[in-house]
């Protein structure tokens, strides 16, 4: 595999994600449960895409794959035109610690380290010694949280945990932000903010695809594609889906 530096993009691929027939099934005892079936995306760098529909159309399993946490029953997926279902264990995970972040509705931080610990985790994931508080730090600058650095999250509010779970997504510099329901668990102030910091990061050249309900928050993006039954249903504005 051709290692890539962070931000590196292949200048010959029009399209940073592309899937096609991108398959999710799953067995719930005798149950087949078809999370996605055959869906075909794709998204231009520097995109900001937002992906709409009812609980249980697929959004969240399609962010999942797309990150590499988890693995396609079948169909292609494409990461900077590169194959990423032919890809080794170690190589899946270089792609979750340097190319794709992912920031979650719960935010997923560690409730016993402060905002400056939690962002520096990647960091470490990856073998990054060298700079790393610094790294951190600048992080926490970007989302207006330099003088909350020593808090933990029970500390915080909904909307400042949000955010140390963005600096944690953005301390690698990723290629790629996906951002599942990051509004869901926030009063209608902090998720504004939220959304105007994203759009900051998508004005900046990040590509970001964020799963939302909102249709307010679904305005931020530049197109929204539609999800049903595992489905690609529609896509509003740019033409990236075939």
């Amino acid at each position: 595999m051709k290692t890539m530096t962070t931000r590196e993009i292949d200048t010959n691929t029009p399209f940073i994600i592309e899937t096609e027939g991108l398959t999710k099934i799953y067995q719930m005892g005798t149950v087949e449960v078809r999370a996605l079936q055959g869906v075909n995306m794709r998204v231009k760098p520097g995109e900001f895409v937002a992906l709409m529909g009812p609980s249980g159309s697929g959004k969240s399993t399609l962010l999942h794959l797309l990150s590499c946490l988890d693995t396609p029953t079948e169909g292609m997926y494409r990461l900077e035109g590169q194959d990423v279902n032919g890809l080794s264990d170690d190589e899946r995970s270089y792609i979750r610690n340097m190319r794709v972040s992912i920031v979650f509705q719960d935010f997923n931080l560690l409730p016993h380290l402060d905002a400056l610990s939690n962002v520096l985790l990647p960091l470490f994931y990856r073998g990054h010694i060298d700079g790393t508080e610094s790294l951190a730090r600048d992080a926490l600058d970007r989302v207006g949280l330099s003088t909350r650095l020593h808090h933990r999250p029970a500390e915080l509010s909904g909307g400042e945990r949000q955010r140390v779970a963005i600096a944690r997504a953005l301390v690698t510099d990723p290629a790629i932000l996906l951002a599942d329901e990051p509004t869901g668990n926030l009063d209608s102030a902090s998720g504004e903010e939220i959304l105007r910091l994203l759009a900051n990061l998508h004005a900046e050249g990040r590509t970001i695809l964020m799963v939302t309900h909102s249709e307010y928050a679904s305005s931020y993006a530049e197109s929204v594609i539609s999800m049903r039954d595992g489905q690609i249903v529609g896509r509003e504005g740019d033409d990236g889906v075939r």
